[in-house]
């Protein structure tokens, strides 16, 4: 198992988001953590990468308990966010961009490995390579944020929020990439509000409400399940 997260409560000075959140990840799959605005999955992801300490439970990486792991150490071991928004370097070029990721030892030994593989799923970061990060449309610069996660060679990669603030053709293009990303060998943990669309591309996901687990099952039954529907697909 890649990731296991285990009864995590969690939350910022006396105001608890998180209720005993249980999850995994298995190795090859992509899963979603899947909720609207507010529910807690940033939270969730923040307790996960070791930004935030949770008031109870435990973080497993690998079958290692990483709980008290400073973040940068996660990295080391194999974890990767593309976080919400982005949060490029706009004044340096794509390729100082993926430069500036490289800063465990391996990522550094295998950059330029990497910067073919990397190539290769984004051509047209190839293109706009000595291109600045800010001139870049909104769907090149989230291709340039997970590929900037990519430098770090995870074994898994945690996605906040990839559709926000892309229009609806490039939401489906970056949702697209990601599911090719996993038939190269990735695993992923998807965090999306947009229910609908991440879905499709899920192999399994868990619905956060308020702070809880409500409903786990594979992608296609949650699509057709009569609640998932009625609260978050408007049907």
């Amino acid at each position: 198992m890649t990731l296991k997260v285990e009864n995590i409560s969690a939350g910022y000075g006396e105001v608890q988001i998180l209720w005993d959140i249980s999850l995994n990840v298995e190795k090859g799959e992509i899963v979603g953590l899947l909720g609207s605005n507010g529910a807690g999955k940033t939270t969730t992801l923040r307790v996960i990468t070791g930004l935030l300490q949770p008031i109870k439970g435990k973080i497993y990486f690998e079958n290692k308990d990483v709980t008290n792991l400073e973040p940068y150490k996660r990295v080391e071991l194999g974890m990767s966010l593309v976080p919400e928004g982005r949060q490029l370097f706009p004044r340096l070029s794509v390729f100082n961009n993926l430069k500036a990721a490289a800063f465990t030892k391996r990522a550094r030994e295998k950059f330029y490995d990497t910067l073919e593989l990397i190539y290769n799923l984004f051509p047209v970061l190839k293109e706009r390579r000595n291109q600045p990060a800010g001139t870049l449309s909104g769907g090149e610069q989230q291709m340039l944020a997970i590929a900037r996660a990519l430098v770090c060679r995870p074994k898994l990669l945690m996605m906040d929020e990839p559709s926000l603030g892309l229009a609806p053709k490039l939401v489906l293009e970056i949702l697209n990439l990601i599911s090719k990303l996993r038939n190269e060998g990735y695993t992923i943990l998807l965090i999306e509000q947009n229910i609908r669309h991440a879905l499709k591309i899920a192999d399994r996901a868990y619905i956060i409400e308020t702070g809880r687990i409500v409903k786990h099952d594979i992608g296609e039954n949650l699509l057709n399940d009569p609640d998932v529907k009625k609260a978050y697909l408007g049907l």
